[in-house]
């Protein structure tokens, strides 16, 4: 029996309403989204053991927890997760736009570009050592990229929340915006003759984007086409490979360090 239209369109504004919130879970990653100020917070959901341990960050958020029994941690999250007994429903995080972000503070602008990076731990690690390194943003595709998400602010282990993560509709029309402002790109391959250090070097004291893609496919040809330059990272062996985050981290480090 076909289903009547209203019902078909509540079903729809159901899920569209369960697409706009997100749920975090662990230790670190609930507790940096409670001292957010700029994070909407809508529902949290903690053990005892858990509600003691964050007790700062909820009294400075001002949330009244729901405290549960363990064996009854009742939150749609994936049931392998390991929440720790902490789970917080929030809003995504809305960040300013690319001109904004890319050019502001002090020191050589530096941004990364994910090529369709879709996996939550990558660019949950990725964003951890951006913060670190003092990257602008991570910017990625709207489409064919890790969403924000609970493993993805877990692996970042808090950097979610202060790390700006832009996902834009056309990544080439992003790549071509920073170019226009002054960067120069630098796309990572493992089959590029040039190095990273010779890549950072000819960029100067010009702003730089470090353009990664997807372990297996790489860099698209587009995303190709508009770096400046094909660099690579090298290797002590005869063979040698770094996962997507750990290439962003040593690329990261290498671009931070110009003087």
């Amino acid at each position: 029996m076909k289903k009547p239209t209203w019902v078909i369109e509540k079903e729809r504004g159901k899920r569209a309403a369960a697409a706009e919130t997100v749920w975090l879970f662990g230790l670190h990653a609930v507790r940096d989204a409670l001292l957010n100020p700029a994070r909407e917070r809508l529902r949290l959901v903690v053990t005892k053991n858990a509600a003691d341990r964050l007790q700062d960050a909820i009294d400075a958020a001002g949330m009244a927890p729901e405290v549960v029994d363990p064996r009854k941690f009742d939150v749609p999250i994936d049931r392998e997760s390991v929440h720790q007994g902490a789970a917080l429903e929030v809003k995504p995080l809305r960040w300013p736009s690319l001109d904004q972000l890319a050019i502001s503070g002090a020191g050589h602008p530096l941004v990364v570009l994910l090529d369709r990076v879709t996996d939550p731990h990558n660019v949950g690690a990725v964003l951890r050592s951006a913060e670190v390194f003092g990257a602008r943003a991570v910017i990625a595709p709207a489409r064919h990229s890790a969403p924000e998400t609970g493993a993805l602010a877990k692996t970042a282990s808090g950097a979610l929340e202060r790390q700006p993560y832009l996902r834009v509709k056309n990544l080439g029309d992003s790549m071509e915006a920073l170019k226009a402002m002054g960067y120069v790109l630098l796309g990572l391959a493992g089959e590029a003759e040039q190095t990273l250090e010779q890549g950072i070097s000819a960029a100067g004291n010009r702003p730089v984007g470090l353009v990664l893609g997807a372990e297996g496919p790489g860099l698209r040809d587009r995303s190709r086409e508009l770096c400046d330059h094909l660099v690579r990272i090298p290797f002590a062996g005869e063979f040698g490979s770094l996962n997507v985050s750990n290439a962003a981290a040593v690329a990261l480090y290498a671009a931070s360090r110009r003087p």
